[in-house]
């Protein structure tokens, strides 16, 4: 299945690394002209220059923290200046962050939240009118698999994680009369960059490709998956073969996942 997104605008945050590097280049490889939002612009003009250099689409990174809702309110401002319009929104900031309840400080709740269900809240508020205009709109909001399964020691993550799913629900209820669709994709044990911080802090007596392998078996699909397979998965959401893909949490995880 060929798809094209020709015409399109996305606007994608945490763009610069991992999986929002790689669905900003599975984006423009299908045609979209692509809007990439990170806090270091160094790494975004490099990253940028690279997809844009192989795709032939126009491609520019604007540093913002996302968290602070002023510098994301000023961004789309300039976004729609330099863009004219935004069709399609990826939701992918925030990393994740583990503590036990009995330990979890209400100020970091607070920060995890701010990172990763407000921006999130107000891009799609930013986004939606455009698309309401133009009857034509695509939302992901990318959460993890524990959102729905949470293990213990994983909040805050998993319950702001849940908050996105939440969210994602009643967007979709709310933005399908005006074709705008909304979902979730739930992130399972995908490669990137933190691996190999995850390795570091674990130092086993084992090379990284083994270590790799070895956190791959747990899975039914018995290894890690690619930052490019989660991109495929976004790229036909946002797509117009999708047309009737709405409210719903995908998972991502190789069947990793109890819950579907």
């Amino acid at each position: 299945m060929l798809i094209s997104l020709k015409n399109r605008v996305a606007l994608i945050t945490g763009a610069s690394q991992g999986l929002g590097r790689a669905m900003a280049h599975r984006l423009a490889a299908s045609g979209a002209d692509v809007v990439m939002l990170a806090r270091r612009q160094e790494l975004l003009d490099e990253v940028s220059g690279e997809i844009a250099k192989e795709t032939g689409q126009r491609v520019k990174g604007y540093s913002c923290d996302v968290s602070q809702i002023d510098q994301l309110e000023a961004v789309w401002q300039q976004v729609e200046k330099d863009f004219g319009k935004v069709d399609i929104l990826i939701n992918n900031a925030g990393s994740s962050a583990r503590h036990p309840i009995d330990t979890l400080s209400l100020d970091k709740l607070q920060t995890d939240f701010d990172l990763k269900v407000k921006p999130a809240l107000r891009l799609a508020q930013l986004a939606s009118s455009g698309m309401k205009a133009q009857r034509w709109g695509r939302i992901i909001n990318v959460v993890n698999i524990g959102a729905k399964a949470p293990a213990g020691g994983t909040a805050p993550t998993t319950m702001n994680r849940a908050s996105g799913i939440a969210m994602t629900k009643v967007m979709s209820k709310e933005f399908a009369p005006h074709n705008i669709l909304v979902n979730a994709l739930c992130v399972g044990q995908i490669m990137s960059e933190q691996w190999v911080g995850y390795y570091k802090k674990d130092n086993p007596d084992m090379s990284f490709e083994d270590y790799i392998a070895m956190r791959g078996k747990p899975i039914p699909m018995g290894r890690i998956g690619e930052a490019e397979e989660f991109a495929n998965v976004a790229c036909f959401l946002v797509s117009d073969q999708a047309s009737y893909v709405t409210g719903v949490a995908i998972n991502v995880d190789g069947g990793f996942s109890p819950v579907t």
